[in-house]
């Protein structure tokens, strides 16, 4: 079967081979060389220049690809690189030191340095709050963050289970009312008949 395509080919690259023989054209290639005579041009035969035994034994071989392998399900693999390099990256990085004050950590060195606590108290961060307001901002920070969360939650659980209670009952009044409209009430729907229940 693939033999004919092959020889197919074959068939088209010869004929331009052929063609292609050198023939004297012109009386100016005569006149350089007058004891040269025009070899005699050899009628075409019926040969190929091409060897038919290689052909032959190149389709003998077995193939790299076999089509046996086409109902085969194919086997798609993937590697991710991507992280190899965000670990390299993230190991380079310095995390020892804490978190960064406003402005940086060299205008808080150099705050300190021209306001040392000693001298300016009242220059410090948190002068404007007494011992006892930290505690307050600390107590409602921690009420905000632990018991608001789980007091929201109870709230909008409350408000979906009445919003899903007026759904239903909006449903079903929608539901009376199409069966009222129907001829015996809708004795025949299935869905009146399961809207009395």
């Amino acid at each position: 079967m693939r033999l004919i395509p092959l020889l197919f080919t074959a068939t088209l690259a010869a004929a331009p081979a052929v063609a292609q023989q050198a023939q004297p054209s012109s009386a100016q290639e005569q006149s350089s060389s007058p004891q040269a005579q025009p070899a005699p041009v050899a009628a075409p035969s019926g040969e190929l220049p091409v060897n038919l035994e290689k052909i032959k034994d190149a389709l003998a071989q077995t193939p790299l690809l076999s089509l046996q392998t086409v109902d085969q399900r194919p086997t798609f693999r993937m590697q991710i690189r991507e992280t190899q390099k965000l670990d390299e990256l993230l190991s380079t990085m310095n995390y020892k030191a804490g978190p960064t004050p406003a402005g940086g950590v060299y205008w808080n060195e150099l705050q300190r340095q021209m306001w040392n606590p000693v001298d300016y108290p009242y220059m410090q961060p948190y002068y404007a709050f007494t011992q006892g307001q930290l505690l307050t901002i600390l107590i409602e920070n921690l009420a905000g963050k632990y018991l608001a969360g789980k007091a929201l939650n109870a709230v909008s659980n409350a408000e979906r289970q009445h919003a899903e209670a007026a759904a239903r009952e909006e449903v079903q009044q929608a539901i009376r009312q199409f069966c009222a409209a129907q001829p015996n009430n809708g004795s025949g729907i299935q869905l009146c008949s399961s809207a009395d229940r």
